[in-house]
Protein backbone atom coordinates (compact mmCIF):
# COMPACT_ATOMS: atom_id res chain seq x y z
CA UNK A 1 0.00 0.00 0.00
CA UNK A 2 1.03 3.62 -1.06
CA UNK A 3 2.16 5.71 1.71
CA UNK A 4 -0.53 8.31 0.92
CA UNK A 5 -3.48 5.68 0.57
CA UNK A 6 -2.49 4.42 4.58
CA UNK A 7 -2.47 8.01 5.67
CA UNK A 8 -5.80 9.00 3.95
CA UNK A 9 -7.54 5.46 5.74
CA UNK A 10 -5.78 6.34 8.70
CA UNK A 11 -7.14 10.14 9.05
CA UNK A 12 -10.32 8.72 8.66
CA UNK A 13 -10.38 5.84 10.91
CA UNK A 14 -11.32 8.37 14.31
CA UNK A 15 -14.43 6.38 15.24
CA UNK A 16 -15.22 2.88 15.25
CA UNK A 17 -18.22 3.46 12.74
CA UNK A 18 -15.73 4.77 10.22
CA UNK A 19 -14.60 0.95 9.77
CA UNK A 20 -17.61 0.04 8.30
CA UNK A 21 -18.14 3.22 6.45
CA UNK A 22 -14.81 2.75 4.39
CA UNK A 23 -14.90 -0.94 4.20
CA UNK A 24 -18.29 -0.30 2.61
CA UNK A 25 -16.97 3.41 0.61
CA UNK A 26 -13.89 1.40 -0.34
CA UNK A 27 -14.31 -2.55 -0.53
CA UNK A 28 -11.54 -3.07 1.59
CA UNK A 29 -11.41 -5.03 3.88
CA UNK A 30 -12.94 -5.20 7.38
CA UNK A 31 -10.22 -6.59 9.72
CA UNK A 32 -7.32 -4.65 7.67
CA UNK A 33 -9.52 -1.70 8.66
CA UNK A 34 -9.81 -2.71 12.21
CA UNK A 35 -6.22 -3.10 12.39
CA UNK A 36 -5.50 0.64 11.29
CA UNK A 37 -8.00 2.21 13.67
CA UNK A 38 -6.46 -0.20 16.33
CA UNK A 39 -2.87 1.50 15.78
CA UNK A 40 -4.48 5.17 15.45
CA UNK A 41 -6.15 4.62 18.80
CA UNK A 42 -3.38 3.44 20.81
CA UNK A 43 -0.71 6.12 19.63
CA UNK A 44 -3.51 9.06 19.95
CA UNK A 45 -4.31 7.44 23.29
CA UNK A 46 -0.68 7.64 24.74
CA UNK A 47 -0.07 11.18 23.17
CA UNK A 48 -3.11 12.32 25.28
CA UNK A 49 -3.39 10.10 27.98
CA UNK A 50 -1.52 12.63 31.14
CA UNK A 51 -3.52 15.52 29.42
CA UNK A 52 -6.77 13.78 30.22
CA UNK A 53 -5.51 12.33 33.14
CA UNK A 54 -4.43 15.81 34.78
CA UNK A 55 -8.81 16.56 34.42
CA UNK A 56 -9.26 13.62 36.34
CA UNK A 57 -11.34 15.76 39.49
CA UNK A 58 -13.40 17.59 36.93
CA UNK A 59 -14.28 14.56 35.33
CA UNK A 60 -15.32 12.87 38.50
CA UNK A 61 -17.66 15.92 39.16
CA UNK A 62 -18.99 15.50 36.03
CA UNK A 63 -19.99 11.96 36.44
CA UNK A 64 -21.35 12.97 39.92
CA UNK A 65 -23.60 15.31 38.53
CA UNK A 66 -24.95 13.05 35.99
CA UNK A 67 -22.74 13.05 33.10
CA UNK A 68 -22.35 9.30 31.88
CA UNK A 69 -18.95 7.62 31.41
CA UNK A 70 -19.67 7.44 27.70
CA UNK A 71 -20.45 11.24 27.08
CA UNK A 72 -17.50 11.55 29.37
CA UNK A 73 -15.56 9.71 27.26
CA UNK A 74 -16.79 11.27 23.99
CA UNK A 75 -16.07 14.74 25.32
CA UNK A 76 -12.48 14.31 25.96
CA UNK A 77 -11.98 12.08 23.18
CA UNK A 78 -10.69 9.80 25.04
CA UNK A 79 -11.36 5.43 25.35
CA UNK A 80 -14.41 4.68 27.39
CA UNK A 81 -12.81 1.88 29.35
CA UNK A 82 -9.97 4.12 30.32
CA UNK A 83 -12.21 7.28 30.81
CA UNK A 84 -13.89 4.45 33.67
CA UNK A 85 -10.91 3.88 35.08
CA UNK A 86 -9.44 7.40 35.50
CA UNK A 87 -12.75 8.67 36.97
CA UNK A 88 -12.69 5.23 39.29
CA UNK A 89 -9.11 5.66 40.74
CA UNK A 90 -10.05 9.68 41.22
CA UNK A 91 -12.82 8.60 43.29
CA UNK A 92 -10.47 6.46 45.78
CA UNK A 93 -11.10 3.09 44.06
CA UNK A 94 -8.58 0.23 43.19
CA UNK A 95 -7.68 -0.33 39.42
CA UNK A 96 -8.55 -4.12 40.58
CA UNK A 97 -11.60 -2.93 41.48
CA UNK A 98 -12.51 -1.40 38.36
CA UNK A 99 -11.63 -4.24 35.95
CA UNK A 100 -13.03 -6.65 38.06
CA UNK A 101 -16.22 -5.04 37.45
CA UNK A 102 -15.83 -4.51 34.36
CA UNK A 103 -14.91 -8.28 33.43
CA UNK A 104 -18.12 -9.05 35.37
CA UNK A 105 -20.74 -6.32 35.16
CA UNK A 106 -23.60 -8.82 36.53
CA UNK A 107 -22.18 -8.70 40.08
CA UNK A 108 -22.89 -4.88 40.47
CA UNK A 109 -25.93 -3.95 42.28
CA UNK A 110 -26.38 -0.65 40.93
CA UNK A 111 -28.73 -0.78 38.11
CA UNK A 112 -27.54 2.50 36.33
CA UNK A 113 -23.38 1.59 36.87
CA UNK A 114 -24.22 -1.63 35.83
CA UNK A 115 -25.49 0.10 32.54
CA UNK A 116 -22.66 2.41 32.12
CA UNK A 117 -20.25 -0.06 32.55
CA UNK A 118 -21.98 -2.36 29.94
CA UNK A 119 -22.28 0.62 27.58
CA UNK A 120 -18.38 1.67 28.06
CA UNK A 121 -17.13 -2.19 27.02
CA UNK A 122 -19.65 -2.56 24.13
CA UNK A 123 -18.69 0.60 22.55
CA UNK A 124 -14.79 0.47 23.06
CA UNK A 125 -13.02 -1.69 20.99
CA UNK A 126 -9.51 -1.73 21.82
CA UNK A 127 -9.39 -1.36 25.64
CA UNK A 128 -12.69 -3.94 26.87
CA UNK A 129 -12.17 -7.14 27.96
CA UNK A 130 -13.51 -8.40 24.46
CA UNK A 131 -11.25 -5.74 22.47
CA UNK A 132 -8.12 -7.10 24.07
CA UNK A 133 -9.08 -10.71 23.81
CA UNK A 134 -9.63 -9.68 19.95
CA UNK A 135 -5.96 -8.47 19.55
CA UNK A 136 -4.58 -11.29 21.26
CA UNK A 137 -6.33 -14.02 19.49
CA UNK A 138 -5.39 -11.88 16.24
CA UNK A 139 -1.82 -12.33 17.13
CA UNK A 140 -2.01 -15.88 18.23
CA UNK A 141 -3.27 -16.32 14.56
CA UNK A 142 -0.60 -14.57 12.93
CA UNK A 143 2.20 -17.01 14.86
CA UNK A 144 -0.15 -20.04 13.67
CA UNK A 145 -0.17 -18.89 10.26
CA UNK A 146 3.57 -18.86 10.70
CA UNK A 147 3.88 -21.99 12.23
CA UNK A 148 1.40 -23.65 9.66
CA UNK A 149 3.83 -22.63 6.78
CA UNK A 150 7.42 -23.61 8.30
CA UNK A 151 5.44 -26.68 9.35
CA UNK A 152 4.07 -27.52 5.42
CA UNK A 153 7.69 -26.49 4.02
CA UNK A 154 9.62 -29.16 6.62
CA UNK A 155 11.63 -26.49 8.34
CA UNK A 156 12.66 -26.72 11.89
CA UNK A 157 12.83 -24.28 14.48
CA UNK A 158 11.89 -22.89 18.14
CA UNK A 159 9.33 -20.90 19.30
CA UNK A 160 9.21 -17.83 21.79
CA UNK A 161 7.71 -20.32 24.28
CA UNK A 162 10.75 -22.98 23.61
CA UNK A 163 13.18 -20.32 24.14
CA UNK A 164 12.11 -18.97 26.98
CA UNK A 165 14.78 -17.97 29.12
CA UNK A 166 17.70 -18.74 26.52
CA UNK A 167 18.17 -14.95 25.68
CA UNK A 168 17.30 -12.16 26.28
CA UNK A 169 14.85 -11.61 23.13
CA UNK A 170 13.68 -13.95 21.18
CA UNK A 171 11.81 -13.95 17.74
CA UNK A 172 8.23 -16.03 17.23
CA UNK A 173 10.65 -18.70 15.12
CA UNK A 174 14.13 -19.09 15.57
CA UNK A 175 15.46 -21.23 12.59
CA UNK A 176 17.14 -24.69 13.23
CA UNK A 177 19.16 -23.44 10.11
CA UNK A 178 18.83 -20.56 8.53
CA UNK A 179 16.47 -20.84 4.48
CA UNK A 180 16.58 -18.96 1.62
CA UNK A 181 13.26 -17.46 1.02
CA UNK A 182 12.33 -14.97 -1.65
CA UNK A 183 15.78 -14.63 -1.97
CA UNK A 184 16.88 -13.82 1.66
CA UNK A 185 18.76 -16.06 3.61
CA UNK A 186 17.19 -15.64 7.16
CA UNK A 187 17.47 -17.30 10.67
CA UNK A 188 14.94 -16.44 12.64
CA UNK A 189 11.09 -14.76 11.56
CA UNK A 190 8.74 -12.77 13.33
CA UNK A 191 5.07 -12.49 13.38
CA UNK A 192 3.12 -9.95 13.43
CA UNK A 193 -0.66 -9.12 13.09
CA UNK A 194 -0.29 -5.63 12.59
CA UNK A 195 -0.10 -3.27 9.28
CA UNK A 196 3.16 -1.93 8.42
CA UNK A 197 3.49 2.04 8.51
CA UNK A 198 6.72 4.13 9.07
CA UNK A 199 5.72 4.36 12.87
CA UNK A 200 4.92 0.71 13.60
CA UNK A 201 7.92 -0.74 11.71
CA UNK A 202 10.20 1.79 13.51
CA UNK A 203 9.05 0.83 16.87
CA UNK A 204 9.56 -2.56 15.97
CA UNK A 205 13.11 -2.48 14.68
CA UNK A 206 14.20 -0.26 17.50
CA UNK A 207 12.76 -2.84 20.16
CA UNK A 208 12.87 -6.15 18.80
CA UNK A 209 14.23 -6.88 14.91
CA UNK A 210 18.01 -4.96 15.42
CA UNK A 211 17.82 -6.78 18.48
CA UNK A 212 17.03 -10.05 17.37
CA UNK A 213 20.10 -9.13 14.32
CA UNK A 214 22.56 -9.18 16.54
CA UNK A 215 22.10 -12.18 18.44
CA UNK A 216 20.62 -14.62 15.66
CA UNK A 217 21.84 -13.01 12.31
CA UNK A 218 19.76 -11.90 9.97
CA UNK A 219 16.36 -12.40 9.81
CA UNK A 220 12.20 -11.77 8.48
CA UNK A 221 9.13 -9.86 9.85
CA UNK A 222 5.81 -11.01 8.45
CA UNK A 223 3.24 -8.25 8.48
CA UNK A 224 -0.02 -9.72 8.16
CA UNK A 225 -2.40 -7.06 7.27
CA UNK A 226 0.28 -5.24 4.63
CA UNK A 227 3.00 -2.59 4.55
CA UNK A 228 3.58 0.61 2.88
CA UNK A 229 5.38 0.31 0.03
CA UNK A 230 7.94 2.77 1.02
CA UNK A 231 9.39 1.57 3.43
CA UNK A 232 13.21 0.72 4.23
CA UNK A 233 14.17 -1.74 6.37
CA UNK A 234 17.49 -1.75 8.23
CA UNK A 235 19.89 -4.52 7.06
CA UNK A 236 19.65 -7.62 8.13
CA UNK A 237 16.17 -7.54 7.93
CA UNK A 238 13.51 -7.96 5.08
CA UNK A 239 9.95 -7.41 5.15
CA UNK A 240 6.98 -8.94 3.78
CA UNK A 241 3.38 -9.60 4.28
CA UNK A 242 0.54 -12.32 3.94
CA UNK A 243 2.09 -13.65 0.54
CA UNK A 244 4.90 -15.23 2.28
CA UNK A 245 2.55 -18.33 2.66
CA UNK A 246 2.56 -18.73 -1.03
CA UNK A 247 6.15 -18.74 -1.36
CA UNK A 248 8.52 -22.06 -1.15
CA UNK A 249 11.78 -22.22 0.88
CA UNK A 250 14.64 -24.26 0.81
CA UNK A 251 17.63 -24.65 3.84
CA UNK A 252 20.18 -22.30 2.86
CA UNK A 253 23.53 -23.23 1.65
Amino acid sequence: MKNEDFKYLYDRLKEPSDIDVLSKELSLDHELLTVIYTQRTVRETTKKFYKVQRNGQRMVKSWQSGETLLEIAQRYEFPPILTGLMIFQESGRSKKQYWAIVRNPETIQDKELRRQIEEIAKVDLIYSPEGTEKQYQRGAWGEKNLQDWLDSQGIGYRTEKDLRGEFPKTPDALLDKPIMVNGWKVHWIESKATFGDRVEVNKNTRKQLSPYVDLFGQGLVVYWFGFVDEITMEDGIFITDSSLTGLNCKLAD
